[in-house]
């Protein structure tokens, strides 16, 4: 046998982008892998062997362990009883603690309070009346958000004034005694970011420079990084994602979306995977956010998440745009995810990084004509420019 064949064999539980791009970065390391989807169209199988079955499927899952040498997720909507299913079988990193907490909007900000993280005000709710009770509470605006479920702004519903409760229980309401509720005071922030980090197995911390974001209908946009923002909000930030990982004993990388607000930081959610905020990093660090997630949950050491450079990352929603004409600019790196054309699906991404935030700036303008980002990278280049 090679010694190519004789590597670890990693599971990933879902086969999506991220089980697609972290494959990509583990196989010129010797990796093996295998992904578990309930769809046959999953784009990681287009890369590695794919087994299809539904996560709740315990002899699938049982079947899909064997020869494994450990495993991960790439989806935080897989269930925890299946990673703990799984995890009777094989190591499973991270572990079902930190997904379950993610999972629950509810238990995920409870756990930042208790950690000393800031959040914005949140009240759970159960019923029509407790919604009134709610916003009694909070006031308007604010937004009604399922408690489990939800990613890339399903399941929320924005409440402008009072008057808005009924619109909003019509739209979610059902869904109190599924998936909960929990009403989020709305805030006004000035930037939206995000700490991507990695947790070893041996408790080696590293963290990424901080990211700017930018949404579209509440799916990422376009990610900066590193962020132009003051030296003590990125001390918050990695300060608040270290706590995070040390008190859940997490292993691999891992986001938490935070908001700015004067110059303070209030946890919108965390993210306990791979991030699509941290996909700058395949170009733009000297060790990308997959390749140190592997390292991480196989108990290699950590490699330097240090940025080379600045570096700007679009995502492609929908359809992708012209190759060729975006390849045109110097620095722009493509990414596509070998999935069909769905409105609102993400398909790919390109990244353009530069030396220095003048030249990324020049990159960006000649790319917003190829990929139809302009409102937002009119907002990027000024960050880079100085002009928040």
């Amino acid at each position: 046998m090679s010694a190519a064949a004789s590597g670890p064999v990693i599971g990933i539980l879902g086969g999506g982008q991220l089980a697609r791009m972290m494959a990509l970065a583990g196989l010129p390391m010797g990796l093996r892998f295998r992904v578990f989807d309930p769809h046959p169209d999953a784009c990681a199988g287009e890369v590695v062997p794919l087994t299809l079955g539904r996560f709740d499927d315990a002899v699938a899952l049982e079947r899909f362990a064997d020869g494994l040498s450990l495993a991960t997720f790439d989806f935080e909507n897989v269930p925890a009883d299946s990673v703990r299913a799984l995890n009777a079988c094989v190591p499973v990193h991270p572990g079902s603690a930190a997904l379950a907490t993610a999972q629950d909007r509810l238990v995920e900000k409870t756990c930042f309070n208790a950690l000393g993280i800031p959040t914005p005000g949140f009240v759970a709710v159960a019923d029509r009346a407790g919604l009134d009770t709610a916003l009694a509470v909070l006031g308007a605006p604010a937004i009604l958000k399922t408690r489990r479920f939800g990613y890339d702004g399903k399941g929320q519903f924005r409440i402008r004034s009072a008057g808005d409760a009924d619109a909003a229980w019509a739209a979610l309401g059902a869904q109190a005694t599924t998936a909960g509720l929990i009403l989020e005071a709305f805030v006004p922030f000035q930037r939206e970011l995000s700490a991507v980090a990695v947790r070893g197995r041996d408790g080696s911390f590293s963290s990424w420079p901080v990211t700017q974001n930018w949404h579209v209908d509440g799916v990422l946009s376009i990610s900066l990084a590193p962020a132009r923002v003051a030296r003590e909000v990125e001390q918050q930030a990695i300060a608040h994602v270290r706590a995070l990982a040390e008190h859940l004993d997490y292993v691999g990388v891992f986001a938490l979306e935070l908001f700015e607000v004067d110059g303070r930081l209030l946890a919108n959610e965390m993210a306990p995977r791979v991030h699509n905020s941290g996909h700058w990093t395949i170009e733009g660090a000297e060790t990308s956010q997959f390749e140190n997630h592997l390292r991480a949950v196989l108990g290699w050491p950590l490699g330097s998440t240090a940025a080379r450079g600045h570096a700007c990352m679009l995502n492609f929603v929908g359809a992708m745009p012209d190759v060729r004409a975006l390849l045109q600019v110097p620095g722009a790196h493509w990414h596509d995810y070998g999935k069909a054309a769905r409105t609102g699906r993400k398909v790919g991404h390109a990244t353009l990084r530069a030396d220095d935030p003048a030249l990324l700036a020049e990159r960006l303008e000649r790319a917003a004509s190829v990929l139809g980002h302009g409102v937002q990278v009119t907002r990027v280049v000024a960050q880079l420019h100085g002009n928040p």
